[in-house]
């Protein structure tokens, strides 16, 4: 058994630690500004929150799971649940508060 391999995407969402997931698309103009937005987010919550991104065109089956319909969509995981989700851009501030509060529920 290899230990390294890499988790899996529901691995992932099931841990202790609160995962925001950008579920994205490479040729979605919105998607890109959601990049420095989330950098900024992942500078302020540490970690507080893992952020992962996910390609909707090269994951369609998680994409399809949660029923995503349009991009960008956030969703932000903790054991298993989905604690909050939204589409579109949302400004640094505003996902910073988001989470923070989502996570201070769960702790």
């Amino acid at each position: 058994m290899n230990s390294s391999r890499p988790k899996s995407f529901n691995e992932l969402i099931s841990g202790d630690q609160p995962v925001l997931v950008d579920f994205f698309a490479t040729w979605c103009g919105p998607c890109q500004m959601m990049q420095p937005i989330l950098e900024d987010t992942a500078k302020q919550l540490g970690e507080k929150v893992k952020i992962i991104k996910v390609d909707i065109d090269k994951n369609q089956l998680a994409a399809s799971n949660f029923q995503v319909r349009g991009v960008p969509t956030l969703i932000l995981f903790q054991k298993g649940k989905v604690l909050w989700r939204q589409s579109g851009v949302v400004p640094t501030h505003q996902l910073v508060s988001v989470v923070s509060q989502n996570i201070g529920k769960n702790l």
